[in-house]
């Protein structure tokens, strides 16, 4: 069975940090690139970061760019969004998901262009 389990959110100040995870099961991780993404209340879902599958190659956003880093654990089936200096438009739900691809360098802010995802997890920024 295909998962990918985020965990990490929670409530936190203006300025502080959050570390997420994301795990993968049942599908050839390593295989796959990542993305994350996230969606505001009222709003529509909003590409954050994506990692190749080698994690030699990723983008951001740039409302997070020089805030946020995306890494990835291959042996450990798991990739990581560290934030730091969240402000409260940080505040949102937030899906990891995963895209094949035979490429080690491919990555993407298409959310078509994933195949699984998570089933989010709840950042809540307070100022």
């Amino acid at each position: 069975q295909v998962q990918l389990v985020e965990s990490g959110g929670g409530l936190v100040q203006a300025g502080g940090s959050v570390r997420l995870s994301c795990a993968g099961a049942g599908f050839g991780f390593s295989n796959y690139a990542a993305g994350w993404f996230r969606q505001a209340p009222g709003k529509e879902q909003e590409f954050v970061s994506s990692l190749s599958k080698s994690g030699s190659m990723s983008m951001y956003s740039d409302s997070v760019k020089g805030r946020f880093t995306v890494t990835r654990d291959n042996a450990k089936n798991t990739v990581f969004l560290e934030m730091n200096n969240l402000i409260p438009t940080d505040t949102a739900v937030y899906y990891c998901a995963a895209a094949r691809t035979a490429s080690s360098r491919w990555y993407s802010s298409a959310p078509s262009a994933y195949h699984f995802w998570g089933q989010g997890t709840q950042v809540t920024v307070s100022s």
